[in-house]
């Protein structure tokens, strides 16, 4: 019996459509990664990339329980000193809605090479269109 590896070329890849609207972010986010990083199949090899490729739609909907609109934070640095400027949850998906799920789905994918190929494979968009119909998704619920 010889063991079947799989690689990204030879994998069987789908395209898949989340609508994020009254979702809890970080389940959207578990879930897009898990799709993303191939662990929803039984082909799933740790150091390829043979997950799907993932459209979330809605991302500016998404649900916060609490008070985490106005006390959720996002911290970025400049490297300087006194470079750290910080954001609330509200200022930041006010400048750019689709920010914090990106953030979530980047921060649950591998860090280096393999993670930033994997973040290459979903598409977040704010509203409920895309341009990706073409690709046939399935809409899939959490």
């Amino acid at each position: 019996m010889k063991t079947i590896f799989i690689t990204s070329a030879t994998a069987d890849r789908k395209w898949y459509l989340i609508d994020a609207e009254g979702k809890p972010l970080g389940r959207v986010a578990a879930k897009v990664a898990s799709m993303l990083r191939g662990k929803n199949k039984p082909t799933y090899t740790p150091s390829q990339e043979t997950g799907d490729f993932v459209i979330v739609v809605n991302a500016e909907k998404v649900a916060l329980t609490g008070r985490k609109r106005q006390n959720k934070m996002y911290y970025t640095h400049s490297g300087y000193a006194g470079g750290l400027k910080d954001f609330t949850y509200a200022e930041l998906s006010q400048n750019n809605p689709v920010a914090p799920l990106e953030l979530a789905v980047k921060g649950m994918l591998p860090k280096g090479p393999l993670g930033r190929k994997l973040y290459k494979n979903v598409k977040i968009y704010a509203g409920s269109q895309h341009p990706h119909t073409a690709q046939a998704p399935v809409a899939i619920d959490l």
